[in-house]
């Protein structure tokens, strides 16, 4: 029987985890369609009970805006996506003769291998740009790379609940500060994550330009279109290496065609190889 695979979020459209996905259902033969679907906050309880009664689903990817939202609509939460109260991954399975649905986070094993080929193997220090689901998956993997203190700069020091409980649960220090006050400490991090939206972080750009100093770190960049960021050229002139967010999606495309599959070992470099061909991303796998 074929089986079907989504990627749930709003906007939608710009999503490349179906090149990714279908890239690697072809190299593994695997019978799974995947298709993008446009759900928004409001409709994510009606679509969840939907899908419930319709056979063959084995696997969602969640995007934007639907991370925390997601926690409310599945059976079980499992892994880190219960200490960090994000859920980026929702699998199907049997359970009783019912179907229950599983949440879990592949983002923070996204980061972590993202930041590990880039040659990043730990961070001492660690500068995050956002404070909402994406940013307490950062901290996670910041965690996970020797960080134990954080800095986290924000738009908005009201919005950043996910990430102060997150730090909180993971016992690291968290110093919360306005954005305004981030060119001089991100330019000295060892690693920097920026979980901003697209052009959300040029302005900090300029600041780090016109600072005329070294960027000796590395930058992750979530947002990957377009590409290459202001903050991201700015970046690698500086002398620092980049790591364009395409690579967090990859590694966490990666993790859930795995789950999704239930072929871990199967998912090795040559389907790795494949997914990134599917989105013109250069690098491979070691």
């Amino acid at each position: 029987m074929s089986l079907r695979a989504a990627v749930l979020g709003h906007p939608i459209s710009h999503s490349k985890s179906p090149a990714l996905h279908l890239s690697a259902y072809e190299r593994l033969g695997a019978a799974i369609s995947y298709t993008a679907i446009d759900v928004t906050e409001q409709l994510l309880p009606s679509f969840m009970r939907q899908i419930r009664n319709q056979p063959g689903w084995c696997g969602l990817s969640v995007t934007m805006p639907l991370k925390t939202a997601m926690l409310d609509e599945v059976d079980e939460v499992q892994g880190v996506a219960q200490t960090l109260g994000v859920v980026n991954t929702v699998t199907f399975e049997e359970s009783g003769g019912a179907v229950k649905t599983v949440g879990s986070n592949t983002d923070v094993a996204g980061i972590v291998n993202a930041l590990c080929n880039a040659g990043t193997a730990a961070a001492p220090s660690g500068v995050i740009l956002g404070g909402g689901g994406t940013a307490a998956s950062a901290v996670a993997a910041l965690k996970e790379l020797g960080t134990s203190e954080v800095q986290v700069f924000v738009r908005d020091a009201s919005r950043t609940a996910d990430v102060r409980a997150a730090a909180g649960k993971l016992g690291v220090a968290l110093e919360v500060r306005p954005l305004t006050d981030a060119a001089h400490p991100t330019s000295e991090a060892d690693v920097v994550i920026s979980t901003l939206p697209p052009r959300a972080a040029d302005g900090l750009a300029a600041e780090i330009a016109a600072l005329k100093t070294s960027t000796p770190g590395v930058l992750l960049d979530v947002a990957y279109d377009p590409w290459p960021s202001l903050v991201a050229s700015v970046w690698q002139a500086g002398g620092g290496r980049v790591v364009p967010g395409l690579e967090m999606l990859l590694y966490q495309a990666v993790e859930q065609v795995r789950l999704f599959t239930r072929r871990g070992e199967d998912v090795n470099a040559a389907v790795i190889d494949v997914m990134c061909d599917a989105v013109g991303l250069a690098r491979r796998a070691l």
